[in-house]
């Protein structure tokens, strides 16, 4: 890459700070990882396509009136903060919402929007306790079986919204 090119991550054109800050959000997995299983240890070899590339190309697809994307079990971060990265640049109206019910890892997502200053939030519950949400987009990753997926889906997605 030249210094006049922009870095792509899943199909999207970013700035340099835009990928410096996904760089800065790997490094973060990778040391919290240990501690807290954020992603399986046979993923970490492949972190970057497997689990950042895989969450950054879902980001296209957010319909350009959307306002509130929810990431339910949002676990490492996945898809929620990679959009959350990318919202910062390309959408800075988005306001993401990322909910995790365990606490350790409610903690690490709280740091990584603290250091990235990310235009985020958590709510550390179980998505069954948590009030309406209204999403304009509403995404979930290796949360749940379909049946129970959809449940949630129809609690938490506004009217009009897409998941």
């Amino acid at each position: 890459m030249t210094a006049t090119e922009h870095p792509e991550v899943g199909g999207i054109d970013v700035s340099r700070e835009t990928f410096d800050a996904l760089k800065s959000y790997e490094a973060l997995i990778r040391r919290w990882n240990p501690a807290i299983n954020l992603v399986s240890k046979s993923t970490l070899p492949d972190l970057w396509r497997r689990h950042i590339v895989d969450s950054a190309q879902i980001f296209k697809f957010c319909p350009e009136p959307a306002k509130t994307w929810v990431d339910i079990g949002s676990g490492g971060g996945f898809p929620g903060l990679v959009v959350a990265i990318l919202a910062k640049e390309h959408r800075p109206d988005l306001r993401v919402v990322l909910v995790e019910s365990d606490s350790r890892k409610a903690t690490f997502l709280r740091q990584v929007i603290q250091t990235l200053g990310l235009p985020c939030s958590v709510h550390c519950e179980r998505i069954e306790s948590i009030p309406r949400m209204d999403a304009d987009v509403l995404s979930a990753r290796a949360l749940t079986a379909l049946p129970e997926l959809l449940v949630h889906a129809e609690k938490h997605l506004g009217a009009g919204g897409v998941a």
